[in-house]
């Protein structure tokens, strides 16, 4: 599978100023394949793995050892036989979150052996690194100092990369170009993806499994195996008292997101719930990858992150196909044009919408009026303006809350993504769901 992300691996491989490189996501995200294929592309014969969930010897042979670089690369070496030749040799540490000393050596790496490429990764390696508090807030990322190690963000495959993966390279080509009329020659084709994607989502194992089998039962295997991992890893990691609350938390959230207003309401959980109950297992959630926290902004101005009213938040999960897994959505659905999108009040659209803002590096916040007669999905800021942005799950494209959003704070245009062809208004910039993804960030 072709990932957008590996781009972005090149180019730090190609730094003057290169560091250690943290991948950061969910468990089953693809960031172990990444790795191996970067490694088997770019230092066939000169990369040195390690997988420290694995080796227990070598990992507790680590862990009595002192954080000095030399002494780990000794400790690796004796380990797998084989030589790490700094400026040569590229060093893959997976399950890197099993050893703190380990972890936290990264940054000496970067001191005193710079030339020595190293890329890291793990399930759950946020919580080793307790980031979830701290970069909410806009600091650093656990105990890593700024500039000593650099991060990356690994989601699951957007719509783009899933296009790729399944369908033919033309209709993909049509859409990174934008050719307009070409689309919309096409556009059941492209609808017809983009169903497909809602069921199958982004996890890489459910895409390989559809493209080796396409049977959409077999997907569905697959996404609760992987949502049985999830939750062995609820029991394996999480502290115990967290344990009950982290399960609610996380199985509440599709019917969170399928009320009219999908504001996360403790006391939907359980009647007199509390946030400060559920904040712990909230930020454990977040620190492993699994969850969005979408903040309202009050009221949408630049910079964004100095609006956020953290008291009001909507939860989604990193991936659409299991949060259609958790809502029990059928293959059937796949045979009736509109389901997948206007079901659970458009849940599943929406949460589409989500993924391809942060795939795209885009970090939105949501607006509701302080009379609650309106509200738009989502807010981003571009350079120079904040612009909304509405999620419509069908064809019905009424904007009431984007012109009330649009009288009260005047920005240069609003953008609209629905089941409707594309079009180039003055006040409203229209986007079809199956192309939004690739040009959103051209309109901000």
């Amino acid at each position: 599978m072709q990932r957008d992300v590996y781009k972005k691996i090149i180019s730090w491989n190609n730094s003057r100023k290169r560091k250690p490189l943290i991948l950061m996501g969910a468990r089953q995200v693809g960031k172990t394949w990444l790795m191996d294929a970067f490694a088997n592309e770019f230092y066939p014969d000169s990369h040195v793995k390690i997988d420290l969930q694995r080796d227990d010897l070598l990992r507790e042979r680590i862990d009595r050892s002192n954080i000095d670089p030399k002494t780990i690369i000794d400790l690796i070496q004796m380990s797998t036989g084989k030589h790490i030749i700094p400026g040569k040799t590229l060093l893959l540490i997976d399950e890197i979150q099993e050893s703190h000393k380990a972890l936290n050596s990264l940054k000496y790496f970067n001191q005193e052996m710079p030339e020595l490429a190293i890329i890291v990764a793990g399930s759950l390696l946020g919580l080793a690194m307790g980031k979830s508090s701290e970069t909410r807030k806009g600091k650093q990322r656990g105990s890593f100092p700024v500039g000593k190690v650099s991060f990356l963000d690994v989601h699951p495959m957007s719509f783009t990369e899933f296009v790729r993966a399944i369908d033919n390279p033309f209709r993909l080509k049509a859409l990174e170009n934008g050719d307009w009329k070409l689309i919309e020659s096409q556009q059941e084709d492209y609808k017809n993806l983009l169903r497909k994607y809602l069921f199958i989502g982004g996890m890489p194992e459910a895409v390989s499994n559809f493209t080796e089998n396409q049977d959409f039962m077999e997907v569905r295997r697959t996404q609760n195996e992987i949502l049985a991992a999830y939750d062995a890893d609820f029991v394996k990691h999480a502290p115990p008292e967290l344990l009950a609350k982290i399960r609610l938390l996380w199985k509440n959230i599709p019917a969170q997101l399928a009320k009219d207003n999908k504001k996360f309401i403790y006391t939907a959980l359980k009647s007199g719930a509390r946030a400060r109950e559920y904040e712990s297992a909230l930020n454990w959630l977040d620190d492993a990858g699994m969850i969005h926290q979408i903040f309202r902004a009050a009221p949408p101005r630049l910079p964004l992150a100095s609006y956020q009213d953290f008291s009001a938040f909507k939860l989604y999960m990193h991936d659409v196909g299991l949060l259609g897994a958790m809502s029990v959505t059928t293959p059937q659905m796949l045979l009736d044009h509109n389901a997948l999108f206007t079901n659970f009040k458009g849940a599943l659209a929406e949460q589409f919408v989500l993924q391809e803002l942060v795939s795209e590096g885009i970090a939105p916040n949501y607006w509701t009026s302080d009379s609650g007669n309106a509200e738009v999905e989502f807010v981003i800021q571009g350079t120079t303006a904040v612009f909304p942005v509405e999620a419509k799950a069908g064809i019905n494209t009424k904007a009431k809350s984007l012109k009330i959003f649009r009288e009260l704070f005047n920005p240069p245009y609003a953008i609209r993504t629905s089941l409707q062809p594309h079009h180039d208004g003055a006040d409203v910039k229209d986007i079809p769901l199956y192309a939004f993804g690739r040009h959103i960030v051209n309109l901000t």
